[in-house]
């Protein structure tokens, strides 16, 4: 399981280690792809550090992304508001931003129990479009958000009500705050969950399907295992044969070496000990 090192950390740095006159205003750059506009901010006197994000077109007020498009256009969230100026062509833009906290929002988290934001998180937080009203919805489907650095997590990891009931209604209704945020790291997704459970994986361990999920134990490699002779395969055996490397194509290699009785556990510590075919062959070699 993750442990507590808060990933968005990595994200968050950039901005926090900044003197606080240099994080409100910078240089951004954007490109549209998928009816989202995907923008990069450069905080003035740091251009080198930058922050991405992306949201709907139609989230913005006053945005046109046509050839020549100059009008200045915004983003309003509820930890504040950017303003952007610049112009586009070829679905490509850049220019200036420059950002403006909103004061009620600190007052609305205080009033939910959530402890006062700095300036920096306030700012972080209107990256990750989080505030009060995502803390009241995940409240309504028994998930407390009750500090900065949960919130901020709900919000660069995508918690939203909507997934914790798709995991509640996957057999998951019971996890915390941090396993949410874990499986949105890791992505679990519904449809994963799903593709397992039709291939006979069903109402696994959360620690289980998280090992599985990290190492890329996907439905098709287990069809794959399976259509190899291996029809019985745990979730703890797909795990350590994807750790340590044991693919069809090996599978086929040391069989073609006559290892065709190899059990699972014996291609593993094939890997475990670097056995392959050339090994095999050097092996094989008269000594001289």
């Amino acid at each position: 399981m993750t442990s507590r090192l808060s990933p968005w950390l990595t994200l968050a740095v950039m901005f926090l280690a900044l003197p606080a006159e240099a994080q409100r205003a910078g240089m951004w750059g954007a490109y549209v792809k998928e009816q989202q506009l995907q923008l990069s901010l450069h905080p003035k006197d740091h251009p080198d550090s930058h922050h991405g994000f992306s949201a709907p077109l139609s989230d913005f007020q006053g945005l046109s992304t046509a050839d020549g498009s100059s009008a200045p256009f915004k983003l309003v969230r509820e930890a504040g508001t950017f303003d952007f100026e610049g112009r586009f062509n070829d679905g490509q833009g850049a220019g200036t931003w420059r950002f403006s906290p909103d004061a009620r929002f600190t007052k609305k988290l205080a009033e939910l129990g959530i402890p006062q934001p700095t300036s920096d998180e306030q700012f972080l937080m209107a990256n990750v479009n989080v505030g009060p009203q995502r803390v009241q919805a995940l409240a309504a489907v028994g998930q407390r958000v009750t500090t900065v650095d949960e919130l901020v997590q709900v919000g660069l990891f995508q918690v939203t009500p909507e997934y914790v009931r798709a995991m509640a209604a996957e057999g998951y209704p019971k996890l915390t705050l941090q396993q949410l945020v874990d499986c949105r790291i890791h992505g679990i997704t519904p449809e994963r969950i799903q593709g397992l459970a039709a291939l006979g994986f069903k109402e696994m361990p959360l620690d289980s399907l998280m090992a599985m999920t990290l190492h890329g134990v996907t439905p098709d490699f287990i069809r794959e295992m399976r259509g190899l002779g291996f029809p019985d395969l745990s979730a703890d055996d797909l795990v350590s044969m994807r750790i340590h490397g044991v693919t069809a194509a090996f599978v086929k290699e040391m069989r073609g070496m006559g290892y065709t009785n190899a059990t699972v556990d014996d291609f593993v510590s094939m890997r475990i000990h670097g056995i392959d075919s050339i090994f095999v062959r050097s092996m094989s070699k008269p000594r001289k």
